[in-house]
């Protein structure tokens, strides 16, 4: 049974969170690439602003495809997190609180979430028309030219996912599945 959770989390819920558990998030999340990391990173460099503001956010590492007729979004899948690695730690440090993608992570982001009480998720890979159907709006908040990979700000029902780094470090990607077997 997954645990329900709304995003921006609630930092009383994010402990509760453990590596390995099922998890339907709901409420508002930010897509952000590789491209638009760089953007916010160069922002934060030159003392700008960012196009939103981190604090207890979540950022899906996303790029849905355009929009069908009749459909709120477009198909939208996890991208592989280690290409964000070199933004991540920056951004939990400035009280980002979730971040959802696909894969391991490296080891400066592992402490990075966890000295910042963060979660990371993994959503599941290949079934991007199903997480489209999760989506119930979507609206571009920066970054227009890049396109799919812009910073979008999505309003998600149950979208399912699965805890891949807690808050203290427990990783399913170094501790396997079997350890999670065993506990159920």
């Amino acid at each position: 049974m997954a645990t329900h959770c709304i995003s921006p989390i609630d930092p009383e819920t994010i402990p509760e969170l453990k590596a390995g558990e099922a998890v339907l998030l709901s409420g508002v999340i930010y897509t952000a690439r590789d491209a638009a990391h760089a953007r916010m990173i160069q922002a934060l460099q030159n003392g700008e602003p960012l196009p939103f503001e981190l604090m207890g956010q979540t950022i899906f590492y996303a790029g849905p495809t355009p929009t069908p007729p009749g459909r709120v979004s477009g198909a939208i899948g996890p991208t592989t997190s280690v290409r964000m690695d070199a933004f991540t730690p920056a951004l939990l440090a400035r009280g980002l609180k979730a971040i959802i993608g696909k894969g391991d992570r490296g080891d400066a982001v592992k402490q990075a979430i966890v000295e910042n009480g963060a979660v990371y998720f993994t959503a599941p890979a290949g079934c991007a028309a199903y997480l489209s159907k999760c989506i119930e709006s979507v609206e571009v908040i920066a970054y227009d030219d890049l396109g799919p990979e812009s910073i979008k700000r999505l309003t998600v029902k149950d979208l399912p996912l699965v805890v891949a780094v807690d808050c203290e470090g427990n990783d399913i990607y170094t501790l396997g599945p079997k350890r999670y077997l065993a506990e159920s």
